[in-house]
């Protein structure tokens, strides 16, 4: 057996069998570790460096710079004696594909490092820039410290708001936190957290994404504090059935585009929603409402959807786009039992608080929801075409919502004080108190962030010099370093064609039970997304229409090179029970085309842009527009009912095709062959047990 490995800049080959090459090789192995001991452990018993100078653990070139990031997180995560991995400064580090973190694992830099995306990337959908090691999940993950650019104007050819460039984005993960971050000029989200729990964003400056800056979708214990944002498309923090949240002292702002500053958003029944706080924030000239807060969708239960409180904050001239309807203060609907008190409005367009249905869609079902308002300073809101003429308080949705009001101080509203809302304890101020309250320092005083608008907002590309730490390394630690530099290298490279023998000795596998989204097509509710029922089914009911499930599956911690022996997406069968089909159901898979998994229904693929065909578009196994040559498929006999068992498809080929990179990652359409008599379903990736959701396990060398 051979190894080769560059040492002084030649390649070198050695052979086993040599005794005198062996006892060599020992010496050397010896030395190594010696002084790896010395080196790693001399600086920081916990630490290894990534440096553009060579002066680096791990060393990068500009270019696919987070091949040796990745080598250095690897490093720290198959060796619990090291936690950190360090991104020296000043350096850009330009990325070609997602960096991978592991458990127990921090990422950190110098202020000076930045983190690039490389120019025309070419991206698919879902691809972010930073994500965790393992698809099923990850723990204990801080990123601090460095600045990420998303390099949006070098990367123009791609849509906001599509899920493309993420800057971080991570799944079915635990204690995960973001801070101290320069974050700016991205297409995407800046931090994505589905199905997590135990997440902390704070200290960040996010400048102009493409999407909202933190995301919870479907997760739990969420703090967001000490943010300073400034909104291009979407919000500054949302969540999405999400509980036990927090947002406090953040300052958010737009700069004429955007939507909320905070959105709260509840669709269906499956997640409760009963824990937010939102206090101490500043909210100024965002493009729509300062806070949107919306509950809709089938099943939706106003018992879910409650008691959210909302206090000391600031809204300053919140709502500046005139053609946004959902421009305001706080604008709500759906939530039972809001409160909002000792906050302060002024200047806000359109209404100060309002009770809005924002469009159809956002439809909360039935009656009965009540918002209280109390102790708040409501001054100068203004009139706004699209949003209102100006009200305190303003009820659009009278026949299902309702205001109590309770010692509010009131003036200068250019509508007045009231729309469909009434209060006996309200006062209105008078001309002295009222100059007061118009005077620069109630913008901030009382507030923990009076000095962030007394001296106005920072500039977007501002780093604060103060901050960036020079490092100082001591002269037995640089003279060490050079003792033994190339022994290092020497022992990385033995490594690294160690670990390549074991990879090219066997195939790998890995389940992928994280879905980005499953939906039902219901032709009987053509423009309803059903992304929160708790089954996905397909055929035709003799009582309904016909049927059709779309499911897409997070690939991205794949290589385009990995070769694909086996791909089985298994689907867990559930319903009808104890009745026999009058016919069997052939199940068959196809490649469909892109879709919104917020918006998809069985009329459009996302809104306002509808599919070809109704009930999806697709191609087959042979690239057919709307063939008939699905890429897997199976029968389940009508004479058979659900034995608590997945039932399998082979994808091999969709899923190879995906990750090769020959198709965008669109997902699985999946529908019945026959579409008559033969209807059934499968449980969800919203289905409580997690042991029988969907899931799609790949064998791959």
């Amino acid at each position: 057996m051979y190894w080769g490995f560059e040492m002084n800049g030649k390649e070198q080959t050695y052979e086993w069998g040599d005794k005198k090459k062996l006892l060599f090789l020992s010496i050397i192995f010896v030395c190594i570790i010696v002084s790896i001991t010395l080196t790693l452990s001399k600086t920081s018993c916990t630490t290894v460096y990534v440096a553009t100078n060579g002066s680096g653990d791990f060393n990068c070139n500009g270019s696919d710079d987070q091949v040796e990031i990745n080598k250095a997180l690897a490093y720290v995560a198959e060796n619990p004696k090291f936690t950190t991995v360090h991104l020296k400064g000043p350096s850009t580090y330009i990325i070609s594909d997602s960096i991978l973190i592991g458990n127990n694992t921090i990422l950190e830099g110098d202020t000076t490092a930045v983190i690039k995306l490389e120019d025309k990337a070419g991206w698919p959908l879902e691809k972010p820039m930073i994500t965790q090691m393992d698809s099923a999940g990850n723990h204990d993950i801080t990123i601090r410290g460095f600045e990420i650019d998303g390099n949006h104007d070098k990367n123009n050819e791609k849509n906001r708001g599509k899920g493309y460039h993420n800057l971080i984005n991570v799944l079915n993960c635990e204690n995960i936190q973001v801070h101290d971050m320069y974050m700016h000029d991205s297409h995407g989200d800046g931090f994505k957290v589905v199905k997590c729990s135990g997440v902390k964003f704070y200290n960040n400056r996010v400048y102009k994404l493409g999407h909202d800056v933190l995301y919870a979708i479907y997760s739990s214990n969420i703090e967001a504090w000490n943010n300073k944002i400034t909104c291009r498309t979407n919000s500054g923090l949302r969540i999405y059935n999400t509980n036990h949240v927090k947002f406090y002292n953040n300052i958010i702002n737009s700069e004429g585009e955007g939507g909320a500053g905070i959105e709260i958003q509840k669709i269906g029944p499956s997640t409760v929603m009963n824990d937010i706080e939102i206090y101490d924030n500043l909210l100024y000239e965002t493009n729509a409402a300062g806070i949107w807060i919306t509950g809709y969708g089938a099943g939706y239960s106003k018992d879910s959807a409650k008691d959210i409180f909302i206090h000391h904050n600031k809204f300053y001239k919140t709502g500046t786009n005139e053609g946004a309807d959902w421009a305001g203060g706080i604008v709500l609907n759906g939530f039972q039992n809001t409160l909002i008190e000792d906050n302060k409005f002024d200047g806000c367009y359109g209404a100060a608080i309002a009770h809005k249905q924002v469009s159809n869609e956002f439809s909360a079902p039935g009656s009965g929801y009540t918002t209280i308002v109390r102790n708040n300073i409501i001054i100068n809101t203004q009139s706004s075409p699209a949003a209102g003429e100006g009200y305190a308080v303003y009820n659009q949705l009278k026949n299902t919502h309702s205001f109590i009001l309770e010692n509010n101080c009131l003036s200068g509203n250019a509508g007045g004080n009231y729309m469909s809302a009434n209060s006996t304890s309200d006062i209105e101020a008078d001309s002295e108190l009222a100059a007061k309250l118009n005077t620069n320092e109630t913008l901030g005083k009382d507030f923990p962030w009076s000095e962030a608008m007394s001296t106005g907002p920072q500039t977007p590309y501002e780093i604060n010099e103060s901050k960036v730490q020079t490092e100082q390394e001591e002269s037995f630690e640089l003279s060490l370093k050079k003792a033994f530099s190339e022994f290092r290298k020497f022992l990385k490279k033995l490594l690294l064609n160690i670990s390549m023998q074991f990879d090219k000795a066997e195939n790998l596998k890995v389940a992928l039970p994280f879905i980005i989204s499953d939906n039902r097509l219901r032709e009987e509710a053509p423009n309803t997304t059903f992304s929160d029922s708790e089954y996905i089914d397909v055929g035709k009911k003799s009582d309904g229409g016909i049927y059709r499930g779309i499911i897409i599956f997070e690939l991205s911690s794949l290589n385009h090179t990995d070769q694909v022996e086996e791909a089985t997406l298994s689907l867990f069968w559930y319903y009808p029970e104890n009745q026999i089909r009058s016919k069997d159901t052939i199940l068959e898979v196809y490649r469909p085309m892109k879709w919104c998994r917020e918006h998809v229904t069985w009329q459009q693929r996302e809104s306002n842009d509808p599919w070809k065909n109704s009930g999806g578009d697709w191609y087959d196994r042979n690239g057919v527009f709307q063939g008939n040559t699905p890429y897997a498929t199976i029968t389940i006999s009508g004479d058979e009912n659900p034995d608590n068992r997945y039932y399998d498809l082979d994808v091999t080929e969709l899923v190879q095709e995906y990750i090769s990179g020959k198709y965008e990652n669109t997902g699985f359409l999946i529908k019945a062959r026959e579409e008559d008599e033969n209807y059934i379903a499968f449980y969800s990736s919203n289905w409580q047990n997690k042991s029988q959701r969907p899931k799609l396990t790949i064998e791959y060398i």
